[in-house]
């Protein structure tokens, strides 16, 4: 059985700091490239940032900069590291693994709140 729970979601007043993590189980973790993404309410869910097998990666254009994704291949563990959080940043905030085949697997979501 596939499980990927995040952890570390929470209310953070703007310009604060949150991390939030990524246990996954059930997969090759190594095997997978990870995502962050994110929905605030009313908006489409977006791509935030994402990390491939080889450590490469890549951020949407609103986060650069203040987001960091990370991840332990040995502690088959995702994280995100987001500095200088502004309201707009708050949202549900998912970690998605993707194989090379394109399956995809979600976790459950984890609440970021900004406030102002």
């Amino acid at each position: 059985q596939v499980q990927l729970v995040e952890s570390g979601g929470g209310l953070v007043q703007a310009g604060g700091s949150l991390s939030v993590s990524c246990r996954v189980s059930g997969i090759i973790f190594k095997l997978f490239a990870m995502n962050w993404y994110r929905q605030g309410t009313g908006e489409e869910r977006e791509l935030v940032a994402s990390i491939t097998t080889d450590g490469n990666t890549n951020y949407a254009d609103s986060v650069k900069g203040r987001f960091r994704i990370s991840r332990d291949n040995a502690k088959n563990t995702l994280y995100l590291q987001m500095n200088s959080l502004k309201p707009d940043d708050t949202a549900v905030y998912w970690c998605n693994a993707r194989s090379r085949f394109g399956i995809d697997y979600w976790g459950q979501g984890t609440q970021v709140t900004v406030s102002s």
